[in-house]
């Protein structure tokens, strides 16, 4: 693996039982020569957190559909920066309305992508935030 591979922990926070959205993306993410690790559903913001740190991530996606965007991702940001770990970029993604994604912002969130999102735009997101070329296949 090289020193330049992107390592991508995709999780789903709180009641949500959907996750083909997350799948995608995270299948995307391995496509462009990225490394995945997926958390499977319903996990706590202490839980993403812990498995962020445990498999030395750069980037944490949440995906969410439930509504609790506002009360769930805001938590993953401020735990990632108590536990010294507040480098990771986070992004989100899920139905989350316009409005409030200047409060995601202002609470740590990189970059929020609502449904309709082209996935080459997520790729490129990320390969831009860490210097990879947009070709590459790692």
């Amino acid at each position: 693996m090289s020193s330049k591979t992107v390592r991508v922990l995709i999780g789903k926070v709180g009641l949500d039982g959907h996750d083909r959205g997350a799948k995608v993306i995270a299948r995307a993410l391995r496509d462009a020569g990225m490394e995945v690790i997926y958390t499977g559903l319903r996990q706590t913001p202490e839980k993403i957190v812990e498995a962020a740190m445990q498999e030395d991530v750069q980037v944490v996606g949440i995906s969410i559909l439930s509504g609790a965007h506002m009360q769930l991702i805001p938590p993953v940001v401020e735990l990632l920066r108590e536990n010294e770990a507040g480098d990771i970029l986070v992004i989100a993604g899920g139905v989350i309305p316009d409005e409030e994604i200047p409060y995601l912002k202002e609470a740590g969130v990189a970059e929020v992508f609502t449904p309709g999102t082209p996935v080459s735009e997520i790729v490129s997101f990320i390969k831009n935030r860490f210097g990879m070329e947009e070709n590459s296949q790692v």
